[in-house]
């Protein structure tokens, strides 16, 4: 049986969320910042919500 206790992890920079490694990011781990396509969308309209405040 194939376990993953050892596999590291970090949260996500959005929602605090903790994600662990995959295999698809074993080039690209440390930039990965955010686990899904939803909470890169939703930093990215807390940015702009931000960047608009300011103005």
């Amino acid at each position: 049986m194939h376990r993953k206790p050892h596999l590291p992890s970090k949260p996500c920079q959005t929602c605090q969320r903790p994600f662990t490694w995959r295999k698809k990011w074993q080039d690209c781990w440390d930039d990965v910042r955010h686990y899904s396509q939803r909470c890169r969308r939703n930093a990215r309209q807390l940015a702009r919500e931000a960047r608009d405040d300011v103005h």
